[in-house]
């Protein structure tokens, strides 16, 4: 996306990702039919941009080509408004970072699943499945570190108490400050030099570790209920069950484990809406390999990673892998890599490919007594296989496929989804509904697609409107029986993006479609 910008009469391409920063924070907006028109009183941010700018001009104007303005704001009120996303007991005043996935909501993290299944599962010769308990024995959580490690900085505003993860309240003090990583000393240092306050204005406690396990209590006896934890990951029982999936399937390295479930982390900071809340989705696969080779698949896992979601119809230039820093790593980490989105907040983490080394493994060895030692048959060498993990969060994936398929079209909201992961897949519509044979045709063409794809039915108000109705929710493709289809069996196919209009034999639709199965 580019932007023009016009001084003097001179006009310059800038390119769209500069434009929209500047325009959100320092722009005045006028409308007009072919875009947004935006008056500058700044320029010297636009000058850093292009130095050619005349900086004793105060003002100038920036004629955008397209310029769509996603915020947390419009997001959550479209997944409110039609279904995607509702807050999690509404009716009792809701709970913090809590959410239930509505109808539309739920049927986008099927096809998520079934579609990162099929690519990562089913089509691999090496890789199989699990479905583990969400409660486990509480020395799992013990072998893997989690008990020990698995924490937070926090420090609390100490006049009212609220308490924030301290990294976060410095890079939002210090952009500039790398705040990942470092110890409660080292943040308090910080804190007390930079003279940083809670976003109250109130003065901070001294910064301390959080564990971030959720603790439950098992048991039915007052005085005999046993400490366990919902899992923090759901990697852990890919590890723990290594030898029984080996043995069951007869498997030799290399070979992967995969699982897609919930996980749960007392989490100090949540929001912004479902990106970091406290129960949430993972797709995770766990590649066990010879060491010797561990480096390939780590490079490898990152090149795939970057071309399914591409593939999800994610722009690339919204996406970028950064190699984390050694103060970053969690504790079983020897690389790591995040994949990022580009959001309106900033780029944020919503993937991580690890190379995790032989930790899991002989922790839950040492702590269980079980030997995970693996003899290659063909060179008779034996080791603990190494691990690298492909570690994805659902929700947050789907949170970065509604931002970047969020458009506004004028008055026109649309999702432009890929067809395959939107909630339905076309909506088959009579042109008007006082009109049985109109109705009937169309419930025709509605039971005939219903048996392959997922298809809304809508009948209510103009067709306009029910054009615009589905726009906003994805759907790819909109059919309507008309006065024309009772004569040749043809109806209306619109396309969501474009709006064209074709007629297609009724017979043909299934074909046309095929693409969104």
């Amino acid at each position: 996306m580019n932007a023009i910008y016009r001084i003097n009469g001179v006009s310059s391409i800038v390119p769209h990702e500069f434009v929209r920063v500047y325009i959100s924070v320092f722009g005045k907006c006028y409308g007009n039919r072919n875009g947004l028109v935006y008056e500058f009183v700044h320029t010297k941010y636009i000058a850093e941009i292009n130095p050619n700018v005349n900086r004793d001009r105060d003002d100038f104007w920036c004629i955008l080509i397209y310029m769509n303005e996603v915020t947390v704001q419009k997001i959550t009120a479209l997944c409110k408004r039609r279904g995607f996303v509702f807050p999690s007991s509404e009716i009792y005043g809701g709970w913090e970072a809590a959410y239930d996935f509505g109808p539309l909501g739920a049927e986008v993290l099927r096809n998520l699943r079934n579609l990162w299944w099929e690519e990562f599962v089913h089509r691999q010769q090496n890789i199989v499945g699990l479905d583990s308990a969400i409660i486990s024995h509480p020395k799992v959580w013990e072998a893997s570190g989690h008990v020990e490690s698995f924490a937070d900085v926090m420090v609390e505003d100490l006049v009212n108490h609220k308490r924030y993860r301290a990294d976060h309240l410095v890079a939002e003090a210090l952009p500039t400050v790398s705040a990942d990583g470092l110890l409660p000393a080292e943040l308090d240092d910080i804190i007390q030099k930079n003279k940083i306050v809670s976003p109250s204005g109130n003065p901070l406690s001294k910064a301390k570790y959080f564990n971030n396990l959720v603790e439950v209590e098992i048991g039915t006896l007052e005085d005999a209920k046993t400490k366990a934890y919902l899992r923090g990951e759901t990697c852990q029982p890919i590890f723990y069950n290594f030898e029984l999936v080996r043995q069951s399937m007869r498997l030799k390295l290399p070979f992967g484990i995969a699982q897609i479930g919930k996980a749960f982390r007392n989490e100090i900071k949540v929001g912004p809406y479902f990106f970091r809340t406290r129960e949430f989705e993972q797709m995770e696969l766990e590649m066990y390999v010879n060491p010797k080779e561990a480096q390939s698949y780590f490079e490898n896992f990152k090149t795939r990673s970057k071309d399914w979601l591409i593939s999800l119809g994610i722009k690339g230039e919204n996406i970028r892998l950064r190699d984390q820093e050694f103060k970053e790593r969690a504790h079983y980490n020897k690389i790591a890599t995040d994949i990022e989105y580009n959001f309106p907040f900033g780029w944020k983490e919503f993937q991580g490919i690890h190379y995790r080394g032989d930790w899991d493994l002989k922790r839950h060895g040492e702590f269980s007594g079980t030997n995970f030692t693996y003899k290659d048959e063909s060179s008779g060498e034996a080791f603990i296989p190494h691990v690298v993990e492909y570690s994805l969060g659902l929700n947050r994936l789907m949170f970065v496929l509604l931002f970047d398929a969020y458009w506004e079209d004028g008055d026109r909201v649309v999702l432009r989804l890929h067809p395959k992961l939107a909630p339905y897949k076309v909506a088959v519509f009579p042109l008007v509904q006082n009109k049985p044979d109109l109705v009937n045709k169309a419930q025709e063409v509605y039971v005939l697609l219903k048996s392959r794809f997922s298809v809304a039915w809508d009948d209510r108000g103009n067709i306009g409107k029910r054009y615009l109705s589905q726009d906003e929710i994805g759907t790819p493709y909109c059919v309507t029986a008309d006065y024309q289809t009772l004569e040749d069996n043809t109806v209306t196919v619109r396309t969501r993006d474009t709006k064209e209009q074709v007629r297609v034999k009724i017979v043909d639709l299934t074909k046309i479609f095929e693409d969104c199965a």
